[in-house]
């Protein structure tokens, strides 16, 4: 089966530029240990003034390199300079665009900024600006936990064909009906938009849970099946077979490989490949692999589950190509 890595918890600094609002979000709910909730940054927040008025002391990172705790300061000065700056609307979209850079280091530089205030009127204005980025998360939070709970849903959907009345998993399914519902509530899912980042999220978070746990090799199975069937559904959507009125064989065959079933790759491969009984040599299928894997990347947002989805799936093939290559030539690993 294809091993797909349930991938960990992407670092939060200098990370949110380059992730979806959605995907930040998400991030920042999974993220519990490095993010703090609002009651718990109002308490920063205020703790951090305590603390600043006594020693009068700016603690702007906990880092044994002080070129990078300058770094991060600076950073986090000009967002705090951005947000004081914007308008309203302005203000909900620098949030939403910045979720995770409101970590406790955030809360601590805002407090030390508004300690040295000059005059109380700046004072009060960076104590309004807080109250209103601690309102923005926290409809954010709501809103992003509203849309987990609808992914988890989703997700209990598309598995209730392998799921008995006790909630017990059947893997493998005990007969391939479960399996045809599975993959057509995929199917009916997509076509609806509702696998999307969040849903992607979910099943890679209960996959992580599952590999710890060590005690739920079916559940395992079946989570990497979903993700399977999600990605040989996505990326047969697009076909590269044909340049004109030729057909590239290559592109046939690995497209034919895509949409099959795991079960049924290593037929497939051994009939197509040259090493077997096939016309596609091996390194013609890595070449179209590697293209079709480059394609997805620039097709897709960097850093997504999408993407590593799909192009944990493509090289799943490769890989499996390999070992029949092995086996069939006798070359050693």
């Amino acid at each position: 089966m294809v091993a797909f890595v349930a991938p960990a918890p992407i670092p939060a600094l200098n990370c949110f530029n380059r992730c979806s609002i959605r995907q930040q979000v998400s991030l920042f709910l999974h993220a519990k240990t490095a993010f703090f909730w609002i009651g718990e940054v109002k308490s920063i927040y205020s703790s951090s003034r305590i603390k600043l008025n006594r020693r009068r002391t700016l603690i702007c990172a906990v880092s044994q390199d002080a070129e990078e705790a300058f770094k991060k300061t600076v950073e986090v000065d000009r967002l705090i300079d951005m947000l004081r700056h914007a308008t309203p609307h302005e203000l909900g979209k620098l949030v939403a665009e910045n979720i995770l850079a409101f970590n406790e280091g955030f809360w601590i530089r805002l407090a030390a900024r508004t300690d040295t205030c000059k005059s109380e009127d700046d004072k009060k204005d960076y104590e309004e600006l807080a109250v209103s980025v601690m309102s923005i998360v926290d409809r954010l939070v709501h809103k992003t936990n509203e849309k987990i709970e609808s992914s988890t849903d989703v997700l209990k959907g598309i598995l209730k064909p392998v799921v008995d009345e006790e909630e017990e998993i059947h893997w493998p399914p005990r007969g391939p009906k479960a399996l045809k519902t599975m993959e057509k509530e995929i199917t009916q899912r997509e076509q609806e938009g509702q696998l999307d980042e969040g849903f992607l999220s979910e099943v890679n978070a209960q996959l992580r849970q599952a590999k710890e746990d060590k005690d739920k090799p079916g559940l395992v199975a079946m989570l990497q099946k979903v993700l399977q069937l999600y990605a040989s559904r996505v990326l047969s959507k697009r076909s590269y077979a044909k340049k004109g009125n030729e057909v590239l064989k290559a592109e046939q065959f690995l497209e034919h490989i895509i949409k099959a079933p795991e079960d049924d790759w290593n037929k497939l491969l051994i009939d197509g490949m040259t090493v077997g009984k096939g016309e596609v040599s091996p390194d013609e299928l890595y070449a179209v692999i590697k293209k079709r894997i480059e394609r997805t990347l620039i097709r897709t947002e960097g850093g997504s589950y999408q993407q590593r989805v799909l192009t944990e799936y493509l090289k799943g093939i490769q890989s499996r190509a390999e070992e029949i290559v092995q086996v069939l030539q006798g070359t050693p690993e």
